[in-house]
């Protein structure tokens, strides 16, 4: 079995891709590692806390290690802080680093490209599966998850703090991505056949900056 680390983005695909990997015989997954942006001390993009992705691996089961990246930070910086990441990754043992990509090929060469000759193999457990029938057997599998940022070039704020569900992607405009593969939308996870057990969060502010509404999901104690 290939000792293996899992980029945790704490949305639906990075959840599905570890429940997908949780059935191949050849991968021991030992844990997840996330990039944190340290300006906001929330998960890029996805503007989850850091307490809650701390909450989401207890209720999988692994451990998890956070990346700081500087705000403002340049493609020099974060890749010599990912590098460093790698480096001390494979000292430890690790064979594989897995993605939740779906099909931008530019994102999945670039992760290729990090890992070329440090001895560690990108793996994409969801490459190619139209997005369509992926986000619809999450839903049928009983994933619970919020959008936690809106792309506002491509839809309305009101969109983000909507929890996932078949009557919101049927609400999304032509064109848009139904799992937001495009950067449309992003979002954080809750439960699922991946969880142990679920996440308690309620829905905060939603505020816009940088041309994005995001949407405060804090864990419920």
């Amino acid at each position: 079995m290939k000792k293996t680390l899992l980029s945790w983005s704490s949305g639906k695909d990075s959840a599905w891709a570890l429940h997908t990997i949780r059935k191949n015989p050849d991968i021991d997954l030992v844990g997840l590692f996330t990039v944190i942006n340290e300006k906001y001390d929330r998960a890029s993009m996805h503007a989850t806390r850091k307490e809650l992705l701390h909450l989401q691996a207890k209720a999988i089961g692994l451990p998890i290690e956070t990346i700081n990246l500087p705000d403002p930070c340049t493609n020099e910086q974060c890749d010599l802080v990912m590098r460093q990441f790698i480096k001390e990754s494979a000292a430890k043992g690790i064979e594989c680093m897995a993605f939740g990509d779906l099909f931008l090929e530019d994102i999945r060469q670039y992760r290729i490209n990090q890992l070329k000759n440090t001895g560690i193999e990108s793996i994409f457990p969801l490459w190619g599966i139209p997005t369509h029938k992926l986000v619809e057997e999450m839903l049928l599998a009983g994933i619970e998850a919020y959008i936690s940022s809106v792309d506002l070039k491509k839809l309305p704020a009101s969109f983000a703090g909507q929890r996932l569900t078949t009557d919101l992607i049927a609400k999304l405009p032509e064109g848009i991505d139904p799992c937001g593969e495009n950067g449309e939308t992003h979002t954080v996870i809750v439960d699922g056949p991946m969880f142990w057990t679920p996440v308690p969060v309620r829905i905060g502010e939603i505020i816009e900056r940088n041309g994005f509404a995001y949407a405060d999901i804090i864990p419920v104690k």
